[in-house]
């Protein structure tokens, strides 16, 4: 045999030995893995959860399953949430008690939705704004004291929970009217819509104040229920079809300027959970906290671009004489529960104090982007998206 055929055979032989050597690394190296992966995360859950919205062309049910999906992807499907619309097993505001109970595992909701359970509720997303906007309050609750108080609340009231937040909402609209309003005395005697400690403040500025479902906003303002209404946001009012019955839209309120949703989970079923598990169902809620937001921003906008150009609805930003009134009726009212209820002016004390420290840095390091904006764009008001 020639030196050149030895050769060949010798490296024929480097080759195969080498591929089967290699295979058989891999397969080491990746079983190991899985069986880490599956240790890590244990068996395979899905876990039950209604929200409070319907399915649908809903985008705060849509932000729902963002969130459940989101805990699919973390743990490579081995915890899913079978997300349920309103209604589906209990009512709205029965979802606390069945998420304590069990009877779903978790919920998709906002606090104020047990406001009429304590009113402390409320200070954790619909409260007076002290300057914070959505993020600050969030940031107070977690970096602030806030969880703490928090979960006393909820103690309060019965729930056992574990609460989970995300997407901090822009500020809400005043809503919806039948004129342009720009004085208190043009909205006094009127029959409005909003819900939570809004209610008390804006009852405060002698508004007739109706707490109704999301559903019931639109038609209840075509018969004449109400006179005005808010809900939330303009991707949220136009799948109500508020457009259909008022052509007035004022945006921009100190009603509710800080809210975010509350994912509230059964406590016992969350700790039978594997912490890997507990940790993905935690740091999703983070993760869509950022998502909902961006997503917020190009669907809002792009809503009320549709709003004003095809539904012709005239837009506005609330006035600064409202803006004070309602500031008027927040220390009114918040001063009436400090002085009868010892938690809820616990709470006011401590977003109190967060709001004066932190958002005196933020307030004062912002450059002021109006200023920025008018500069390349021209008048806010004269802008067209």
């Amino acid at each position: 045999m020639s030196k050149k055929t030895i050769s060949s055979n010798s490296r024929r032989k480097f080759f195969k030995t080498a591929a089967v050597t290699g295979a058989a690394a891999v397969a080491t190296v990746a079983m190991p893995n899985v069986a880490a992966h599956s240790a890590s995360h244990g068996k395979s859950v899905k876990l039950k959860m209604q929200a409070a919205w319907p399915s649908g062309a809903n985008i705060f049910f849509e932000m729902a399953q963002d969130y459940c999906n989101m805990v699919k992807d973390m743990s490579g499907g081995s915890l899913t949430i079978d997300l349920q619309p309103v209604g589906a097993v209990v009512k709205t505001s029965e979802i606390g008690q069945a998420v304590s109970s069990g009877i779903v595992d978790m919920g998709h909701w906002v606090t104020a939705y047990w406001y009429g359970k304590n009113a402390a509720a409320s200070l954790f997303g619909t409260g007076p704004s002290y300057g914070m906007s959505s993020q600050e309050v969030m940031a107070w609750m977690e970096y602030g004291g806030g969880r703490k108080l928090y979960e006393e609340a909820t103690a309060k009231v019965g729930f056992n929970y574990t609460g989970f937040f995300h997407m901090p909402m822009p500020a809400q609209p005043f809503g919806w009217f039948k004129k342009n309003v720009t004085k208190v005395s043009d909205v006094k005697g009127m029959k409005y819509r909003t819900v939570g400690l809004a209610t008390n403040v804006l009852t405060a500025m002698g508004m007739v104040v109706r707490q109704l479902p999301g559903g019931e906003i639109q038609p209840a303002m075509k018969t004449g229920l109400i006179d005005a209404a808010e809900f939330n946001n303009p991707t949220s009012d136009s799948q109500f079809g508020m457009q259909d019955v008022s052509k007035h839209y004022h945006l921009g309120s100190f009603h509710q300027s800080q809210e975010m949703f509350e994912i509230p989970c059964n406590t016992k079923r969350l700790k039978s959970l594997s912490p890997a598990h507990q940790a993905i169902l935690k740091n999703a809620a983070y993760a869509a906290n950022t998502d909902n937001y961006f997503k917020a921003l190009s669907r809002y906008t792009a809503s009320l671009s549709e709003l004003m150009n095809k539904h012709k609805v005239n837009v506005y930003q609330t006035s600064d004489a409202i803006l004070a009134a309602q500031l008027k009726g927040w220390d009114k009212v918040i001063g009436e529960f400090v002085k009868k209820d010892a938690f809820f002016a616990k709470v006011v004390k401590s977003q109190k104090d967060y709001a004066r420290k932190t958002m005196k840095y933020l307030l004062m390091n912002q450059p002021n982007y109006k200023l920025a904006y008018e500069n390349e764009f021209g008048p806010i008001g004269k802008v067209k998206i």
